[in-house]
């Protein structure tokens, strides 16, 4: 037997609290649900999809009249006609409506989008990148992006970036003459695009077509003197250094330890073992990955006689504080990045000659075509990092006795420069070991 229709909404307003009646039907699944939890009627739909009973709320009456409430149960039959699920769609337009109310708010509080490039390279900065790098290569890269990607591309839908849009944005920081930055800018980009890819946010990283786009970078060394003459001058002019006594500690001990600056100048004495002739330098200031920083093992100088001397030396002015070469004005920090390097510029050495990084280019140099040393001894006592994890281990401890070796040879060989020997270059097969 068919439902009975409701004849007009004044039916409904003519039934009492106190009814016995639940609910009034209006057929096809269609009816009002009386006082609902005590208070107003409520139109609801029964309906099946897929098999399964369901029921989707239409309104509250007389919010919702009855003409009105018929109206939104015909538009739910026409999508079940069509294999739509009424509620299914209306959950859908209700979280297309919050996330569009949420990218507004984003918006107006000047905030990044998601699907947009910046958004994406906050995320990978936080999930990956600081992960991964040290806080102040982080910090770089961070800072790079701010100033020159998000301002051009930083709004702009990630999947709708090309590499004509991107070749503009680098050719202003190329423009300004900064074309390492250049590179950098487009490295870090083409990582944010290839974290994406995998998300679902783009299809590829178009920085892959612009190989061959930019100026290759000019490529600048740490200047130094590199031929034994030039280096023999350097060390005469530094043994007559007139200034502070810690400084010219610090200008001899860069030439014989093969240290960053950084990591000398930050030298603290409990590093430092006379009695053993050796100096370790803590993994977390040595320049390498963070997980190698975290785990890594110190790195080993050991210590010829004459650099033993100096520390002795060394001890006396500074040994009752933390460090081996502390500021000028304060033994609570270390002397400043600048010392070495404006030492040298008061000796008549300009940025073009001479610079504190390029002694360790000149060990380099002159450890190898001099003195015969195998490049892969004097590669681990400079800590340059290799390839693969086993042959970093192996730099790191098998070469010990060899880089002892290695260190007397060397302060022994700028003694012999500095006083004015002549020293024999060895055969170039030697050279080049």
């Amino acid at each position: 037997m068919a439902e009975k229709l409701i004849p007009a909404d004044a039916t409904i307003r003519a039934i009492k609290r106190g009814d016995p009646r639940t609910r009034l039907s209006d057929g096809a699944g269609l009816y009002l649900l009386l006082f609902v939890n005590g208070g107003s009627h409520c139109w609801r739909l029964d309906y099946s999809h897929a098999g399964k009973r369901k029921t989707i709320s239409l309104g509250v009456y007389p919010d919702t009249s009855l003409a009105l409430a018929r109206e939104k149960a015909q538009q739910a039959r026409q999508q079940l006609a069509a294999g739509i699920d009424p509620s299914a769609a209306r959950q859908a337009v209700k979280a297309a409506v919050a996330q569009q109310a949420e990218l507004g708010a984003l918006q107006a509080a000047g905030l990044p989008v998601p699907g947009t490039f910046e958004h994406l390279a906050r995320e990978w900065l936080e999930r990956v990148h600081q992960v991964k790098v040290t806080e102040k290569h982080s910090e770089r890269t961070r800072v790079r992006l701010e100033q020159d990607a998000f301002p051009y591309i930083g709004r702009r839908l990630v999947a709708e970036i090309g590499a004509p849009e991107l070749l503009v944005m680098l050719q202003r920081v190329v423009d300004r003459g900064a074309i390492e930055t250049a590179h950098r800018l487009k490295f870090s980009c083409g990582q944010v695009f290839r974290y994406g890819i995998p998300r679902g946010v783009c299809t590829r990283d178009p920085t892959a077509d612009l190989r061959d786009a930019l100026p290759p970078p000019e490529t600048r060394h740490h200047a130094a003197p590199t031929e034994p003459a030039d280096a023999a001058q350097l060390l005469r002019d530094m043994a007559a250094y007139s200034g502070h006594p810690v400084t010219r500690a610090a200008l001899a001990l860069s030439a014989l330890l093969m240290l960053r600056p950084g990591e000398l100048r930050q030298a603290e004495w409990a590093w430092v073992d006379l009695e053993a002739g050796q100096l370790m330098v803590p993994a977390a200031l040595m320049k390498r990955r963070k997980v190698d920083k975290l785990n890594g093992p110190p790195h080993l100088v050991p210590l010829a006689p004459q650099a033993v001397a100096i520390f002795k030396e060394l001890q006396l002015l500074t040994g009752e504080g933390r460090y081996c070469f502390p500021a000028l004005h304060t033994s609570q920090r270390p002397m400043s990045e600048n010392t070495v390097n404006t030492a040298l510029r008061r000796m008549g050495y300009s940025r073009d000659q001479a610079t504190a990084h390029g002694f360790r280019a000149m060990a380099r140099t002159l450890a190898a075509e001099r003195l015969g040393i195998a490049a892969e001894v004097i590669e681990a006592q400079l800590a340059h990092e290799v390839g693969d994890s086993l042959g970093r281990a192996y730099n790191r401890t098998q070469f010990l006795e060899q880089r002892r070796e290695l260190m007397v040879k060397w302060a022994d060989y700028l003694d012999r420069l500095r006083q004015g020997a002549t020293v024999v270059a060895l055969p170039e097969r030697s050279a080049q070991r």
